[in-house]
C-alpha cells in the first residue's frame, strides 16, 4: 500500500461491488477486497478490463496512477486500514448487519461504511451496528466505473461533516452525489425504475409488446432525452412557450385515465418469467455478457463525450472532475512539454478500427493549446481579442493508433519570436514508441482585424524565454535540413 493514497474497502465483489473497485483504484485509491467466492477474482478481473478500457476515453488528461488492488481472505483483513469501507453485499438484511458489526470490530471508528443497497434504508442497516453514525447508504448504478449518480441518504445518526466528507470523497471520484433528503425505501431513482419495470411486465404478460420493444421505445425515444435532461426539463419544453404549467394543464387529466397499473403487480408465474427470458434470449442471447457490456460502454462513452463537448449535465461533471485531475506541464528544463496524456476514445476511429487521420490535426491542435495557455494565451487572453491561428502544419504517420489506446504528445518550441510559433510535436505509445510527428505553424492574430500583429509583450516575453530553452535540444532527423 502507498502510504500517501487512501485505501478503500470493498466487501462484495460483484458487479457492483467490481464497479466500485474499479471507480477507486482508477482514480488512484488503493484498494482491498473481499468476497467469499470463488470466482470473485476472476470477476473482478473482467470488470476492471472493462473499466480500463473505457473510463480513460472520458478525459482529455491522464487519471491518476492507479492504486493497488489487494485481494483478502477476511473482512478484518480488508477494511483494517480503510478510509473508505464500501458495502455490496446480497440484499438480505441479517446478512448486511453481520458484516457491518464484523467490519466495525476491525475498522478504525473515523472510517466511513457506505451501503450500495438499492432498497434498504440506512436507519435499517444502521440497527445493531456499534457505531451506527459511521454507516451511510451510497447507492450507485451500473456500471458504477461510468455512471456518475450516487444517492447518498443518511439518518440523524451520522454527523453533518461526516455525510459532507462522504459526499466530497464521492465527487472527488468524478461522481454526482444526490443527497436524498429522507429516508423512503429504494431511495429516489429506483423508484421511478420500479414504476417502469412494473407496466414492463403488464405489457409483456398482456402480449401487448415484446421485451426488445419495449427497450426500443426507450432508446429510441425518451431515454435519449432523459439522458439529457431528466424527467420535468423534458416536460417543460412540452409545454411549449407556456412552460410547464401548460404542459400540466394539457396533459395533467392523464393521470386520471387507467393507462397503467403501478399500483397492482402481476404475478410472476413460471410461463411469464419463462415469456420474459426466452424474449430476451431472442433480443440479446447472440452475444455475450461481456460483449453487451463493451457494447454498452462504448455507447455510454459516446453519449458522455457529447455531453462533454457542450458542458452539460453529466458532461460538465466530467469537466469539472478533468480539471481536478489535470497535472500542470512541468516547463522548468530544457525539455520537450508533455503537452497531452490521454486515451483514444471511442468516436476518433473509423471503419479501420484505427484512428482517423483529422484526428491527428486535432491532437496537434490540442496540444498547440496547452503551449498557449502556458505562454499566457489562455481563455482569458482570447477574450481580449488575440489568439494565435495555425498557418500550416506538416504529419507524419509513423504507426497506426487504435481505440482506447493511451498516448503522450511531447512539444517544443523551434521559433519563438515576433508573431511567429513554430512547434514541434511527438505523438509517443506507451513503449516510447513515435505514433505521428506534427510540425505546426502558428501566427498571432488580433481578432478585432483577422490580420497578423505582435503579441502582448509578456507573452512574447515567456515565448521567447521557452525557445531559447529548448533550442538546446537536438533536432529530428527529417527537420535539419528544413
Amino acid at each position: 500500500m502507498s502510504a500517501d493514497r487512501k485505501t478503500a474497502a470493498i466487501i462484495g465483489g460483484g458487479v457492483i461491488g467490481g464497479g466500485w473497485a474499479a471507480r477507486f483504484l482508477l482514480n488512484g485509491w488503493d484498494v482491498c477486497v473481499f468476497d467469499p467466492d470463488a470466482q470473485a477474482q476472476r470477476k473482478i478481473t473482467a470488470v476492471l478490463e472493462n473499466a480500463r478500457y473505457a473510463l480513460p476515453m472520458l478525459y482529455n488528461t491522464a487519471l491518476p496512477d492507479e492504486g493497488s488492488l489487494t485481494y483478502c481472505e477476511t473482512i478484518s483483513g480488508a477494511v483494517q486500514n480503510a478510509d473508505w469501507i464500501q458495502e455490496s453485499a446480497p440484499e438480505r438484511l441479517a446478512l448486511k448487519r453481520k458484516v457491518y458489526q464484523t467490519t466495525q470490530e476491525h475498522c478504525r471508528a473515523d472510517a466511513i461504511i457506505a451501503s450500495s443497497t438499492s432498497g434498504f434504508k440506512p436507519s435499517e442497516i444502521q440497527g445493531c451496528a456499534t457505531r451506527p453514525e459511521q454507516i451511510i447508504v451510497a447507492h450507485p448504478f451500473n456500471p458504477v466505473y461510468l455512471l456518475p449518480l450516487v444517492e447518498i441518504v443518511a439518518t440523524d445518526e451520522n454527523p453533518p461533516e461526516m455525510t459532507d466528507r462522504a459526499t466530497g470523497i464521492i465527487e472527488s471520484l468524478g461522481m454526482f452525489p444526490l443527497r436524498v433528503r429522507a429516508e423512503i425505501d429504494a431511495h429516489i431513482a429506483d423508484r421511478f425504475l420500479e414504476a417502469v419495470w412494473r407496466e414492463a411486465l403488464w405489457l409483456i404478460k398482456g402480449e401487448i409488446a415484446t421485451t426488445e420493444e419495449i427497450d426500443n421505445a426507450i432508446r429510441y425515444g425518451f431515454g435519449l432525452r432523459w439522458a439529457q435532461m431528466g424527467l420535468f426539463e423534458t416536460y417543460r419544453i412540452a409545454g411549449g412557450e407556456a412552460g410547464m404549467r401548460h404542459f400540466i394543464d394539457q396533459f395533467g387529466p392523464c393521470l386520471q385515465w387507467p393507462w397503467t397499473k403501478l399500483m397492482d403487480v402481476p404475478e410472476l408465474t413460471d410461463e411469464l418469467v419463462e415469456m420474459i427470458a426466452s424474449q430476451s434470449d431472442a433480443q440479446s442471447g447472440a452475444h455475450t455478457i461481456r460483449q453487451l457490456e463493451r457494447m454498452r460502454d462504448e455507447n455510454l462513452v459516446g453519449i458522455l463525450l457529447s455531453l462533454k463537448t457542450r458542458d452539460a449535465a453529466a458532461g460538465a461533471l466530467l469537466n469539472t472532475h478533468e480539471a481536478r485531475i489535470t497535472q500542470p506541464p512541468d516547463t522548468s528544463g530544457a525539455e520537450p512539454i508533455t503537452t497531452l496524456n490521454r486515451n483514444v476514445p471511442i468516436d476518433w476511429t473509423d471503419y479501420n478500427g484505427h484512428m482517423n487521420e483529422s484526428r491527428y490535426g486535432q491532437v496537434f491542435s490540442d496540444a498547440a493549446d496547452v503551449v498557449m495557455a502556458l505562454l499566457g494565451a489562455d481563455a482569458e487572453y482570447i477574450k481580449g481579442d488575440n489568439s494565435y491561428f495555425t498557418v500550416d502544419i506538416h504529419i507524419r504517420f509513423l504507426q497506426e493508433t487504435r481505440t482506447g489506446q493511451r498516448f503522450s504528445v511531447h512539444s517544443r518550441v523551434l521559433l519563438g519570436e515576433g508573431k511567429k510559433l513554430r512547434l514541434y510535436h511527438k505523438m509517443l505509445a506507451d513503449d516510447g514508441s513515435v505514433i505521428a510527428t506534427g510540425e505546426q505553424m502558428l501566427i498571432h492574430v488580433s481578432l478585432k482585424t483577422r490580420r497578423a500583429c505582435e503579441p502582448q509583450p509578456e507573452i512574447l516575453a515567456k515565448l521567447e524565454s521557452l525557445a531559447a530553452a529548448h533550442a538546446t535540444i537536438p533536432l529530428p532527423d527529417h527537420l535539419k535540413d528544413t
